[in-house]
């Protein structure tokens, strides 16, 4: 029943969600490209403002008429905290050099601005009809998810625990994304401490769909065929895959982030907060070394992701892998340098051949 309800409501050929990776890996090709081969592309909104995100979903628009989603960080309240952004400017300065940054002063957020500009991406996704939406760091309010409701938007969230993948039920949402800590990117961990949002996805796949009705979306480490079935087989009616797109062609990451993670091996990747004051997994470099042991005196996410901005950007530009955020999740060996139709394609004739006994 889960997997016909999830196909029929997402308008699936194959089950495969492309992970919305903020940030500008998720671009408009990306999304269009794995929407017209059967599955859902996914605009990452979390960075974006309203006018930012219109654009992108009328640039998808023209590329395909299937379906799409949007993906929107749910925004939590934070304070800026003198003593962590000194200790913060203080430990970024040397690199600012030796980048050769002439860094000005940095225009902070603020908690009362990105609840704002959520409710207006929240307006725009329900203005353009957007079919789909879906939730990180968080739950939607009972007003908003009662707005989503009557236009039919499919709301889904995202978990890293059996009790928050229940409090998305609880809260009216039509379907989940359980995150193993195996997953590349940001941790979407909202109930807990981020050490306690750290279980491996085959471990939470069983153990939540004992407690939950609605469809879950496995997602964290699935490259192939092989991890789709295995994610089936525990009773996921989908998966959502990230860093398998992020090497795609289509995918906005740069070719030295695509080639890091082309050439990492398995032991490669880590959880940091030192790029965004939030817990990721990437491939560990130069800057999450030297930050490692000030990662807890460090601004909260979203402060610590401004200051490092320019670090980050700067980094890229010079081909410097060393102080670039490369996110990744714990199968790098396995993925390629391809375009998404080639992707899902491969993905699905292994699965075939496993379900075939091949």
């Amino acid at each position: 029943m889960k997997q016909a309800s999830l196909y029929d409501r997402l308008h699936l050929t194959h089950p495969i969600i492309q992970a919305p990776m903020a940030g500008g890996i998720s671009t408009p090709e990306l999304t269009a490209a794995v929407s017209n081969n059967g599955c859902l592309g996914m605009i990452a909104a979390g960075y974006l403002d309203s006018k930012a995100l219109l654009k992108q979903i009328k640039e998808v628009k023209k590329k395909t008429k299937n379906w799409f989603g949007v993906n929107v960080f749910v925004p939590n309240d934070y304070e800026i905290e003198d003593c962590a952004l000194h200790t913060s400017k203080t430990l970024l300065e040397p690199i600012h050099e030796s980048l050769q940054i002439n860094q000005l002063d940095v225009s902070l957020p603020e908690s009362k601005h990105d609840v704002a500009n959520y409710h207006q991406l929240i307006d725009v996704i329900i203005q353009e009809n957007v079919p789909v939406c879906t939730f990180t760091f968080g739950l939607p309010s009972s007003d908003l998810i009662r707005r989503l409701k009557e236009q039919d938007i499919v709301m889904i969230g995202t978990a890293t625990t059996v009790k928050e993948a229940i409090e998305i039920e609880r809260a009216g949402l039509d379907m989940v994304i359980l995150q193993g800590s195996e997953a590349g990117g940001h941790r979407a961990t909202f109930l807990h401490s981020e050490e306690e949002g750290l279980i491996g996805l085959m471990a939470l796949i069983p153990q939540a769909i004992r407690l939950i009705k609605i469809p879950v979306i496995a997602a964290g480490g699935i490259m192939d065929g092989r991890g789709l079935m295995a994610s089936r087989c525990l009773g996921a009616a989908a998966v959502q895959m990230g860093t398998a797109f992020l090497t795609c062609i289509e995918s906005g990451a740069s070719d030295i982030h695509k080639q890091a993670v082309t050439k990492a091996t398995d032991s490669q990747t880590t959880l940091t907060s030192s790029f965004s004051g939030k817990k990721a997994r990437g491939i560990n470099n130069t800057f999450i070394r030297m930050m490692q042991k000030h990662e807890n005196d460090l601004p909260v996410f979203p402060i610590q992701n401004a200051l490092t901005k320019s670090i980050r950007t700067a980094s890229s530009n010079q081909n410097n892998r060393e102080f670039m955020s490369l996110w990744s999740g714990q199968s790098p060996m396995l993925a390629n340098i391809q375009t998404a139709e080639e992707l899902i394609e491969r993905v699905m004739e292994e699965a075939e051949e496993i379900w075939n006994g091949i």
